[in-house]
């Protein structure tokens, strides 16, 4: 394993111990207060969600990973659980398969749509991307069950998780803070050995799985690259400033993937979570740079982070209606806005030219990048 460092941003590390967000935008309202003025609200507030039935739903075919030249495959196997397959890899971001994302077993959010695809059904994995350690990000019994079966798996985390994964029984991690990179060998296939830098970049959200544990542990977003190819997670985060400074620093990118969902009550989720105007907002700063500065055209954006637990107060159904319209309002091109259906798997080709991401199918998946709404 190599190591590189890049300058570490000293504000996002507490003087007291770990981790904020370093941004003057970045200030949650007072937590236990928030809670209780939610829960009164929600009282006397009805969502217009939709039947569960609405939500939809495949059965994955996953390709054969060695047979993807110059290809990456993503599929949505819900919230923000995806499974990438890239130059003979399979790679997973943050495995959730639980019923409920919550401390106990019999309330908290449930599962809207089952999972597509059973644990022991997945092809073998890689390496895992981990943003952060909240219940629907950080799975234990999936991460225990994904170990198991996978024993030299790569767990990629952010500083502070590293026990946390450890005690599920996983055996290779690396746990790095914003803009710290490593490179790793990761056994592909039949023995062969593949190359894989990952680098963790900054996000803005919080961490925690109890009353003590608050911003203990670091959140983040990866991005990940494997022959050539540079794919950008955003884990689960806010919208905040230095998303084409990601772009500059660790791009070109050929796939981005980007919360869409989990953002009413406003006053409350805005400070954790994007709603479908930011979010499209930041793939414009990622798919400016990636134009202005590396002459590459813009990423495909697959939305995550949406459809699959109830978690906050929008309807189910309003995150990908209201991102497409917020695309489609600012003249960006309906082929790089992947609006996925759960278990559905999606491609891209690499140009032979390397100069754009193209995905598969299209003639012109390029169109303007740059009109903000």
């Amino acid at each position: 394993m190599s190591n590189e460092r890049g300058p570490t941003p000293p504000l996002h590390h507490r003087p007291s111990g770990g981790f904020q967000n370093p941004w003057a935008t970045a200030e949650r309202p007072a937590e236990r207060a928030s809670v209780l003025r939610w829960a009164i609200e929600r009282m006397f507030k009805r969502t217009s969600d939709p039947s569960k039935h609405v939500l939809p739903r495949v059965t994955p075919v996953l390709p054969d990973t060695n047979a993807l030249a110059g290809t990456i495959a993503a599929t949505w196997l819900g919230h923000s659980t995806v499974l990438l397959q890239v130059a003979g890899l399979n790679i997973l971001t943050d495995p959730v398969w639980a019923r409920r994302v919550s401390p106990v077993a019999f309330a908290g959010p449930s599962r809207w749509v089952p999972p597509t695809l059973p644990i022991n059904a997945l092809p073998p994995i890689h390496v895992v991307l981990q943003s952060h350690d909240h219940y629907d990000h950080f799975d234990r019994a999936a991460t225990r069950a994904i170990a198991r079966r996978n024993p030299d798996a790569l767990w990629c985390v952010p500083l502070g998780m590293r026990a946390s994964v450890a005690r599920c029984g996983v055996r290779r991690i690396t746990e790095q803070d914003w803009w710290e990179a490593t490179t790793h060998d990761s056994n592909a296939g039949a023995g062969a050995a593949q190359e894989v830098r990952v680098q963790a970049v900054p996000a803005q959200h919080f961490s925690g799985r109890g009353l003590t544990d608050h911003d203990r542990a670091l959140w983040c977003g990866w991005v990940i690259e494997v022959d050539g190819r540079r794919i950008y997670y955003a884990g689960d985060s806010a919208m905040h400033p230095e998303f084409g400074t990601i772009a500059s620093r660790s791009g070109p990118f050929d796939l981005t993937m980007i919360p869409i969902g989990a953002y009413d009550p406003r006053w409350f989720m805005r400070a954790v979570h994007m709603n479908p105007e930011e979010a499209v907002a930041a793939w414009q700063s990622i798919a400016d740079v990636q134009r202005d500065t590396h002459h590459r055209a813009p990423p495909p954006m697959l939305c995550i982070h949406w459809g699959t637990y109830k978690l906050t107060d929008e309807p189910m159904d309003e995150p990908p209606k209201r991102t497409a319209a917020v695309w489609a309002a600012a003249g960006l091109h309906a082929d790089l806005l992947w609006i996925s259906a759960h278990g559905e798997t999606r491609h891209t080709l690499i140009a032979a030219s390397g100069d754009a991401t193209r995905p598969v199918g299209t003639d012109d998946p390029i169109g303007p990048t740059s009109n903000s709404p």
